[in-house]
C-alpha cells in the first residue's frame, strides 16, 4: 500500500502558479497525490454524483442534518414498537442529540423493548484496558445518558440490550452483533483520517490487503496522531488542543461489521466549532469520491447501501482564503 507519487502544491488549482514540489509527510495515511488533487477540485455541484445508484449523496442545510439523522431513528424505532420487529443499531458517540430523539420517544410513547443498540467504539489505555461505563467521559457513558436513561423507564428496553465494549466482551464483540440478528442499520461519520467508528488507516492492528480487511471485525486498536488532534478538540476534552487529554488506544467495530450491516446512514457536517473552517471537507471529499482502499476506511460505504447526508458547510468548494490565515 507504499505510495510515492510527488506532492505538487497548488492551492488554488491554478496552473499559472508557481509549483513547488515535495513529497507527502510520511504520517498521512493516503498520500496519492494525483487522487487528493481529484478529489480536493470536486465543487458542491457535483458532490452529489455517484457511479453506484445505492450509494445516495444528499447535500442539506447544516441544521437539518441532526433532523435527518433523528428522524431515521425515530421512524426505524416507531416502526420496531408497531410490529414488535426486533431493530439493532450501530451507534455512534458521543451525541448529546439522542436526548432530543428519547424526548419524542417520551412524548409518543413508543415502546423500546424491542431495541438493541451496540456503541461502535469506546477509548482504551496504553495496555488496552477498555474505558468503564462510569468514566463520564467515555462513549458508552455518553451513551446511557443521552440516550437509555433519557427514556422513560416503562419505554425502555432490558439495560443489557444497550451494549458497550468492556475488557470481557471485546473479544465476542462482533459475534454479539450476529448473534442479536446483526445490525439493521449502522450510523456513522468519517474522521479526519476517513476512519470509521475507530478503524484507524494507520493503525497495525488493521492492516492488510483490501479483502483481508474486508474480514476484520471487532478490536482494540491504535489512534492516529490525527484522531488524537481531533479529538483534542472535543468539548469532553477541554476543546483545547491537549493531546495527552485523549486515550491512546480504543476499542471498535471492524470493517466486517459495517459491511455486514443491512443498511449504513452516514453524515458529514463536523465544522469546527460552527465556522466555516473545517477539515472535514477535504476528508469528505475522498471518502465520498476517492478510491475505495482501508487507506480510506470510510470509503468501504461507497460500494455499500448507504445514505450519506453532507451539510451545505461541509460541500462548499476547497479554496484558497487569504483572508483567514491562521
Amino acid at each position: 500500500m507504499e505510495q510515492t507519487r510527488k506532492f505538487v502544491l497548488d492551492p488554488g488549482h491554478n496552473t499559472g502558479h508557481q509549483q513547488f514540489d515535495f513529497n507527502p509527510s510520511e504520517w498521512v495515511p493516503f498520500r496519492d497525490k494525483k487522487e487528493i488533487n481529484r478529489v480536493s477540485a470536486i465543487k458542491r455541484e457535483d458532490m452529489e454524483k455517484h457511479p453506484n445508484p445505492d450509494f445516495r449523496i444528499k447535500v442539506i442545510p447544516d441544521a437539518d442534518v441532526a433532523h435527518y439523522w433523528i428522524t431515521d431513528m425515530f421512524r426505524r424505532i416507531k416502526h420496531s414498537s408497531d410490529t414488535g420487529e426486533r431493530l439493532v443499531m450501530i451507534l455512534p458517540n458521543p451525541a448529546r442529540l439522542y436526548r432530543h430523539l428519547a424526548r419524542l420517544i417520551n412524548a409518543c410513547n413508543i415502546d423500546c423493548r424491542n431495541i438493541y443498540a451496540f456503541a461502535m467504539d469506546e477509548y482504551a489505555d496504553e495496555n488496552g484496558n477498555i474505558a468503564p461505563e462510569e468514566w463520564e467521559l467515555g462513549f458508552t457513558h455518553a451513551m446511557m445518558k443521552y440516550f437509555y436513561y433519557a427514556i422513560d423507564e416503562k419505554l425502555r428496553p432490558d439495560k443489557k440490550q444497550f451494549v458497550g465494549f468492556t475488557n470481557k466482551n471485546v473479544r465476542d464483540y462482533s459475534k454479539m452483533i450476529a448473534d442479536a440478528g446483526g445490525a439493521d442499520i449502522c450510523y456513522s461519520g468519517p474522521g479526519w483520517t476517513g476512519h470509521l467508528a475507530f478503524i484507524e488507516p494507520d493503525a497495525p492492528e488493521f492492516q492488510g490487503s483490501l479483502e483481508d480487511w474486508k474480514q476484520m471485525g471487532a478490536r482494540i486498536c491504535t489512534l492516529s496522531p490525527f484522531t488524537l488532534a481531533q479529538n483534542s478538540l472535543h468539548g469532553v476534552f477541554g476543546k483545547s488542543g491537549n493531546l495527552a487529554a485523549v486515550p491512546p488506544k480504543a476499542a471498535t467495530i471492524g470493517p466486517a461489521d459495517v459491511i455486514n450491516a443491512k443498511h449504513r446512514f452516514d453524515t458529514h457536517s463536523i465544522t469546527v466549532h460552527g465556522t466555516t473552517t473545517a477539515w472535514q471537507r477535504f476528508t469528505t471529499r475522498l471518502v465520498l469520491h476517492g478510491p475505495v482502499t482501508p487507506l480510506v476506511p470510510e470509503s468501504i460505504l461507497q460500494t455499500l447501501r448507504t445514505d450519506v447526508y453532507v451539510s451545505e458547510t461541509i460541500a462548499q468548494n476547497i479554496e484558497t482564503d487569504w483572508n483567514k490565515e491562521y
